[in-house]
């Protein structure tokens, strides 16, 4: 489903990404671990084609993503839904029109949108809160409408960045069982994370980057503390 053949990603004379290679299955979850700048956001960034590899090859479902025009790279986002550590939801709109307004993207019609927001909210555990607004919310909702946003319009994959950073231990938890039960229904999820805890005790495929390298790809993976100096 996601492969990286040798992929490199420079800035110059700095390196976000070196030589990195994996592949990724249809409904596994994989946690991307390691210090900050190691290259885990630059993965995600370039599956959703929103940079290019300086070098190497990156294909989603078979397509090479170099090979998608920037006219059709909305089709490529159709089958990956993000959901960041901020949130990034419209203020001035109620959580049923922040998730309704991904669908309204897609074209879908009125009666499949009501349906399918009222869906993915009860699976979040927000059925009941559709006409608040984020102002309203705590963090661990807001992170929670993040994710039925994310969800609404069935992609296959899913990524999160840091989706527990900001959040309490039982909160980051209950969002994980949330995720845990979206990986069950079949969507492939990658999480970029720097939560030790969660790593350890999941116990799910750990690809742990440094530098830009990967340093080790375990299958059921524990967070290991980077070597780096200072």
């Amino acid at each position: 489903m996601i492969r990286f053949d040798h992929v490199t990603k420079s800035y110059g004379t700095a390196y976000a990404l070196s030589d990195v290679t994996f592949t990724i299955g249809k409904g596994e979850f994989v946690f991307l671990i390691g210090p900050s700048g190691a290259g885990k956001t630059t993965c995600l960034r370039i599956i959703i084609r929103d940079i290019l590899p300086t070098k190497g090859t990156v294909e989603i479902d078979g397509t090479n993503i170099a090979h998608v025009s920037v006219g059709k790279t909305h089709l490529l986002r159709r089958k990956v839904g993000t959901v960041f550590q901020d949130f990034k939801l419209l203020f001035d709109r109620t959580i049923y029109e922040n998730v309704a307004l991904a669908l309204e993207i897609l074209g879908r019609k009125d009666t499949e949108i009501k349906k399918d927001v009222h869906d993915v909210l009860e699976l979040v555990g927000l059925g009941k809160k559709a006409n608040l607004f984020p102002q309203q919310l705590s963090a661990g909702e807001l992170q929670r409408t993040s994710i039925a946003r994310a969800i609404a319009g069935g992609p296959s994959i899913l990524l999160a960045d840091e989706p527990t950073g900001n959040l309490d231990p039982q909160t980051a938890e209950e969002i994980l069982q949330i995720l845990g039960e979206i990986n069950r229904m079949g969507t492939t999820i990658i999480m970029a994370t720097h939560n030790a805890t969660v790593v350890n005790e999941l116990k799910k495929r750990t690809i742990a980057l440094d530098d830009g390298k990967i340093i080790s790809d375990e299958a059921k993976g524990r967070y290991h503390v980077s070597k780096r100096k200072s």
